[in-house]
């Protein structure tokens, strides 16, 4: 039965992704614009990209322009890496992979950057510490309104950061790690068996994932308030939607891909074409993240009004002191 299936199935459609020669060449009149409008998309990106860090790099202090650049670099770099697999389909794994390590950072940057906009980690626990704070957020604990509020201390803050930076190291890890079972014929994405190594790897990645982003989601939670001169909820808003478009989007059509609902197309198998709709349409939501992004970070930071409040204060009461002293 099984081997009359494979007789009517197109032998494409069995066969691993094609070489980048063989999707050149199957390229009509409207392929030649669609994967050049595409191409042209990811450049500019990647040049708003660059020019952007030069902007920061000069108008901002350190640490918070390493961060902030960081974390503009999620839409280009996305945007790059899926215009090499939408060309080099063989190395859409390797791509994905490079893509999602980076992401990984990004989670852990949002975080610093929260507490860094409120002047660093030790006026954010001079501000919070001993203040209770919400943990009943998404992902982990949004259905479970009943959780006891937390006091902010250095503890506290110690395991938020933690929880955040596990991902972007034990992706990496298991990033390197699947290449390597990948290079020994172990690792492959559409092997869903219980003996797969993808089948063990990949959920306990997205656990992780999950396991990351609570501690920013209750950071930003309890803080947002003080943060909204600086744009901030737009701000989490394109990281929640490169999230979503990065990593839900991207599996649910390699489900669909692998379940055969994507048909397969020569040169193209049903995983290579799923693939290919998934890198053209992560560039074209990647290059509109990019602009909103640049249009929300490009501007000079300017202090906090609790900051300038206490500032003005400080000066008042040394000018009051000098005064006295002056009298006296």
């Amino acid at each position: 039965m099984e081997e009359a299936l494979n007789n009517t199935i197109h032998p494409a459609c069995l066969q691993e992704p094609p070489l980048a020669i063989d999707v050149i060449k199957q390229l009509d009149a409207f392929g030649v614009c669609q994967y050049s409008m595409l191409t042209f998309m990811s450049c500019v990106s990647l040049l708003l990209y660059l020019e952007q860090c030069v902007y920061i790099y000069k108008k901002l202090p350190y640490p918070k322009k390493t961060t902030i650049i960081w974390i503009n670099g999620a839409a280009p770099v996305i945007a790059t890496m899926a215009c090499f697999g939408m060309w080099i389909p063989r190395a859409v794994m390797f791509t994905d992979m490079t893509s999602n390590c980076y992401f990984a950072v990004v989670v852990y940057k949002v975080l610093v950057l929260l507490i860094e906009e409120l002047g660093g980690y030790s006026v954010f626990l001079g501000r919070f510490s001993g203040k209770p704070f919400k943990i009943s957020t998404g992902p982990c604990c949004c259905c479970c309104p009943c959780l006891p509020l937390v006091p902010m201390s250095r503890r506290m803050l110690f395991l938020l950061k933690i929880g955040a930076l596990q991902y972007a190291i034990l992706k990496t890890v298991l990033s390197v790690f699947s290449i390597i079972l990948w290079t020994n014929g172990n690792f492959d994405l559409s092997d869903l068996e219980i003996t797969g190594a993808a089948i063990w790897i990949n959920p306990f990645i997205g656990v992780l994932t999950i396991t990351s982003l609570w501690p920013v989601a209750i950071v930003f939670m309890n803080i947002n308030s003080h943060l909204r001169r600086i744009n901030i909820i737009p701000k989490y808003a394109m990281y929640q939607l490169i999230l979503v478009l990065s990593q839900l989007q991207t599996s649910i059509i390699n489900i669909l891909a692998l379940d055969g609902t994507i048909a397969c197309a020569p040169p193209f198998s049903s995983q290579a074409r799923g693939s290919m709709l998934s890198q053209q349409m992560m560039i074209m939501e990647m290059f509109i993240i990019t602009l909103v992004t640049r249009m929300l970070y490009r501007r000079t930071y300017d202090t906090l009004p609790s900051e300038v409040h206490d500032n003005d204060h400080n000066a008042k009461v040394c000018l009051e002191a000098a005064v006295i002293e002056h009298d006296v």
